[in-house]
């Protein structure tokens, strides 16, 4: 490694360290004056750095954007530290309302209880609170509701870098939904 590489890696760590949160690697080139393409480079050097001498710490690509993180086996030991929640229990209501806003967003309150077919505040209040989804933008029509999609919290909760990497929903399972949806909806109770 060269030493302007060292200083690449070294101004990178740097930098994601002290802000603390996901930065985009456009504005990560630009600020270490140099283009994404050894940002990339260095963030991959670090990594291997940190698996090699078995770190603490990892760099995650979150989308276009990098953060520095807790490896996930070492989390047990920070929440003793810092006494806060170890996980946020989804539940079934709060995983289908996630998986709505995930696979169709930008969507509104409303698209998503229609796909729902059922109220969605509270679930949807939840995952702002826990966030992994939040406000995106408004929708260009009357009242002009409130746009939700996922967050970054989202992608690093599920262990995916990108959107894309969400599975793929087939046409025949799609299918099986609607059937399933349909017989569900048909259901009477007996008295």
């Amino acid at each position: 490694m060269a030493d302007s590489d060292k200083n690449i890696s070294a101004a990178l760590e740097a930098i994601l360290f002290a802000v603390g949160e996901a930065v985009e690697v456009s504005r990560l080139a630009e600020a270490i004056e140099v283009d994404k393409k050894e940002i990339l480079e260095a963030f991959q050097e670090l990594n291997q750095k940190y698996e090699e001498t078995s770190s603490g710490i990892k760099i995650v690509k979150l989308d276009d954007k990098l953060q520095l993180c807790t490896r996930n086996e070492y989390y047990d030991y920070l929440i003793k530290l810092v006494n806060i929640p170890k996980k946020h229990v989804l539940t079934d209501v709060l995983l289908e309302t996630l998986s709505i806003v995930a696979y169709k967003q930008p969507v509104t309150r409303i698209e998503i209880e229609q796909i729902r077919g059922v109220s969605c505040q509270h679930a949807v209040n939840k995952l702002i609170e826990y966030n992994l989804i939040t406000e995106v933008g408004r929708l260009d029509a009357p009242g002009k509701p409130i746009l939700f999609g996922t967050t970054d919290d989202f992608l690093r909760s599920f262990g995916i870098s990108s959107m894309d990497e969400l599975p793929v929903v087939s046409s025949d399972k799609i299918e099986d939904f609607r059937r399933q949806a349909m017989e569900e909806a048909s259901l009477t109770i007996e008295t």
